[in-house]
């Protein structure tokens, strides 16, 4: 990961944010809430795997649950206090997204998803996802995990309560936020 300051020389507005996620197709990049370009290595095969297998948990969940939309890592929000932010796994009740214009929904949404999962990479340093996490519920995220392979961990995220650590669990449930969808992370674990 890369972080750029580009003030004075240049404001990233979203408009200029979008520009460059558009001449950059390959790069994936994000915008911190101090207006810092964040250019994040494409992930590795294990890890890409690994994020298909939890996006598509969440997704068959969704597909008959029909509660909210669910998106995938190429999906960027722009958050309450300005970030623009991908995380890996995302969720949207379907009320929130609903109020959204057509316009809104083709560009980087204006909110916090409910639910938010990052995947730690072995190229992602731990502390800089748990100050992601943390971002996220300061902005509205209703849940959010973190999960570490390498380590077999997983902490959880909910607003108002302490940051949970769970070692090598095979499964966790999204309720309340996410009524009856359990995650299965056996094919997580090295």
């Amino acid at each position: 990961m890369i972080a750029l300051t580009l003030r004075p020389t240049l404001q990233l507005t979203d408009e200029v944010f979008e520009r460059i996620c558009q001449q950059n197709p390959d790069l994936r990049l994000e915008r911190t809430a101090h207006g810092e370009l964040i250019a994040m290595a494409p992930a590795g095969s294990e890890s890409g795997y690994r994020n298909a297998d939890l996006s598509g948990q969440l997704w068959q969940w969704n597909r008959r649950a029909k509660l909210g939309v669910t998106f995938d890592s190429s999906a960027g929000f722009t958050l309450p206090n300005g970030a623009i932010r991908s995380p890996d796994v995302a969720w949207v009740e379907q009320a929130r997204w609903d109020r959204l214009s057509p316009e809104q929904r083709r560009r980087f949404a204006p909110l916090c998803p409910d639910f938010v999962l990052e995947l730690k990479s072995p190229s992602d340093e731990l502390s800089t996802l748990h100050a992601k996490l943390e971002e996220y519920l300061a902005n509205g995220a209703q849940l959010g995990w973190l999960i570490d392979p390498e380590q077999q961990r997983v902490y959880t995220y909910s607003p108002d309560q302490p940051v949970q650590d769970f070692q090598r669990p095979d499964t966790l449930p999204g309720d309340p936020v996410l009524p009856g969808f359990v995650m299965d992370f056996t094919l997580i674990w090295p």
